[in-house]
């Protein structure tokens, strides 16, 4: 079994606390560059006490590798980077990022979207046990990537998935739909109708 293959869908999140919502539209993509899945996406929201409003587009190979991101909020401040699919970064201006080698995914902070990327990516079956990931992680408030560790683990193909910060000081488990997009991740976001 495995996930369908991917459709152009539309999603919604909102989250449990606070007011907030991320619409994202990801779909198949046939072009010569290598880019088979593109997802964009809005988040608004805040924590903290600071509200951000974020537009994004992730560019993924057919493996869901990411490729390439960029995302901006709506004051215009910008992050774009790429990626050669296993993990090698480097800026928009062909600078190398080589303290981000070995990450692969990323995790865009408010945005229950990207753990899907390593879910779909990795396709995980229980007896793989626990995968241990370095993630390119961006906070919405400075846009200052930083590496981040986290660990995946399957616990019903398809279906649901454990996620945990490296140090264990958070874990969830995240339900998915049949494309392996996270359905909730409780505490924080739930899926609402589109």
């Amino acid at each position: 079994m495995a996930f369908r293959p991917l459709l152009p869908t539309t999603v919604r999140w909102r989250p449990l606390e606070g007011d907030g919502l991320e619409h994202l539209t990801i779909a198949p993509i046939d072009t010569t560059t290598g880019v088979a899945i593109r997802a964009s996406g809005t988040v608004i929201g805040g924590r903290g006490g600071s509200p951000y409003g974020v537009f994004y587009r992730i560019d993924c190979a057919a493996d869901w590798a990411v490729l390439s991101f960029s995302i901006e909020n709506t004051d215009g401040r910008r992050l774009a980077l790429f990626s050669d699919g296993k993990g090698h970064w480097r800026t928009e201006h062909g600078v190398a990022l080589p303290q981000f080698d070995g990450c692969v995914d990323i995790d865009l902070y408010g945005s229950p979207f990207t753990n899907s990327l390593p879910i779909r990516r990795l396709e995980l079956k229980p007896e793989a046990g626990t995968a241990k990931l370095s993630m390119l992680y961006i906070p919405f408030d400075s846009f200052v990537p930083v590496r981040d560790d986290q660990r995946y683990t399957c616990i019903t193909p398809e279906k649901l998935y454990r996620y945990a910060a490296e140090d264990r000081a958070f874990t969830v488990d995240l339900p998915v739909d049949a494309d392996g997009l996270v359905i909730d991740y409780p505490t924080y976001f739930k899926r609402v109708d589109v």
